[in-house]
């Protein structure tokens, strides 16, 4: 089974999700699917479902999502989350013959139902019969080498593009400067590498390089564009939980500075509770399109 994410850090990055992802490579998606009247997409590791809150607003037209996630507890949050987005936009939500979700938005009913699978099989397992996209948000600098190679050949059979958002790019930057942010990026670059239930070594920040490899090999035309996260000082919540984090990786792989790096995130938590502390994650959005 691949690794699963708590709901709560989900809800938390969703704003700084939405703020860096690349607005070009959602457009050019769709324009790629403009003679699609209804189109449906399948959402690998869909999670609380923040990619479709906010990709759902780019086709202007009905569209269908099916969620795909492992994690049982994920998808009925993304359900309960849905709903409340849709009364936060003023529409109604509805549970027609209780098969999917319904957000009636005024360009168009979207249609929202979930899958529950180890998504560590994919492409095994998926609906990609009854789709006309695939997408993702940070989900491939999880994923083997491998995995990204079976998905690319059994996406370019159906002839489906790919929109994979927000995969890591590049070496994370605390600021202000700190003696040991080295100690700490070199333990959290060792774990963006591990295993991770995909099949082989997680691809970490060579992810974009990897997807533009596997596509290109079928004869996808490959975009990127960069999506880097920047969380500011004010975001004192966001950059303390990213601090945390790195210090909570990095130990896993440098034991013998573990008090080293605890100190480190003592401080770093500190700065970010005071409004001190700013981030930048690199990341970058691929987007492969079929040949015509």
């Amino acid at each position: 089974m691949a690794e699963s994410f708590d709901g709560d850090w989900l809800s938390l990055r969703e704003g700084f999700d939405a703020e860096s992802r690349a607005p070009s490579l959602a457009q050019a998606l769709l324009d790629h699917l403009d003679e699609v009247a209804r189109p449906r997409f399948l959402d690998l590791g869909a999670g609380t479902g923040s990619l479709t809150r906010w990709l759902g607003h780019v086709p202007q037209r009905p569209h269908a999502w099916v969620l795909a996630d492992a994690d049982a507890d994920l998808m009925s949050r993304a359900f309960d989350t849905m709903m409340e987005a849709a009364e936060d936009w003023g529409w109604r939500a509805t549970w027609p013959q209780k098969k999917a979700l319904l957000l009636h938005s005024p360009q168009g009913a979207w249609r929202i139902e979930g899958i529950l699978t180890d998504l560590a099989r994919a492409p095994e397992g998926l609906p990609l019969d009854r789709v006309d996209a695939v997408t993702c948000s940070a989900l491939c600098d999880l994923v083997s080498e491998r995995w990204v190679e079976a998905l690319a050949e059994a996406l370019a059979r159906h002839r489906l593009p790919f929109y994979a958002a927000l995969n890591v790019s590049g070496r994370e930057r605390f600021m202000p400067p700190h003696p040991d942010d080295a100690w700490v990026a070199r333990g959290f670059g060792r774990d963006q590498r591990r295993v991770k239930g995909f099949g082989g070594p997680a691809l970490g920040v060579e992810a974009p390089a990897a997807l533009a490899r596997a596509f290109a090999r079928h004869g996808y035309e490959v975009l990127t564009a960069p999506s880097d996260w920047r969380i500011p000082r004010q975001a004192g919540a966001m950059a303390r939980e990213l601090a945390l984090g790195h210090a909570e990786a990095a130990m896993r792989h440098e034991t013998r500075e573990a008090a080293r790096i605890e100190a480190w995130a003592e401080t770093r938590a500190t700065q970010a509770e005071a409004g001190r502390l700013a981030v930048r994650v690199p990341h970058r959005d691929v987007l492969c399109l079929p040949p015509a």
